[in-house]
Parts: C-alpha cells; sequence; structure tokens
C-alpha cells in the first residue's frame, strides 16, 4: 500500500466524490486509523482493518474482503 496523509487523502476522496462533506470525510478517516491503531479487526476474515476501506465502505473490512482483491499495492493507506 502507498501511505498518504488523511488531508491529502481526503482532498483526493472529495475530487472524486464533490458531494461529501470534507470534515466528513477527514473525521472518518481519523476514526478508522484510530481503530486500526487499537486492532480492529476485519468483521469477515479476522486480518487488520483497511483504514481506507472502513472509513469509506461503512464497516469494518480489511482489503481483500471489501475489494475482493489481492493486489493492494497500488491503493492508498492513511495514517496519523
Amino acid at each position: 500500500m502507498t501511505r498518504i496523509s488523511i488531508k491529502e487523502y481526503a482532498k483526493k476522496h472529495i475530487k472524486c466524490n464533490p458531494d461529501e462533506n470534507l470534515k466528513d470525510v477527514i473525521s472518518r478517516l481519523k476514526d478508522a486509523v484510530e481503530r486500526k491503531n487499537s486492532g480492529a479487526t476485519c468483521s469477515i476474515c479476522g486480518a487488520s482493518i483497511w483504514a481506507v476501506g472502513s472509513a469509506v465502505g461503512g464497516f469494518e473490512g480489511c482489503f481483500t474482503c471489501i475489494t475482493g482483491e489481492h493486489d493492494d499495492s497500488e491503493d492508498y493507506e492513511v495514517f496519523l
């Protein structure tokens, strides 16, 4: 995964999803990172959650369970 700051990811997300509120996206991302750092696991398989996907997707999930893909090399993960 490519590490990206919450603010930078949120800006990219809003560019593609202009109907969403930037502050809300940042808040969801921060909450998801905090849950991940506290040991939150995927509700399907038990792996560590993918913060970006969990913040946007609406459930605690890992990259594979959210996307159905195994190669995460071209996707983002946020950090505090």
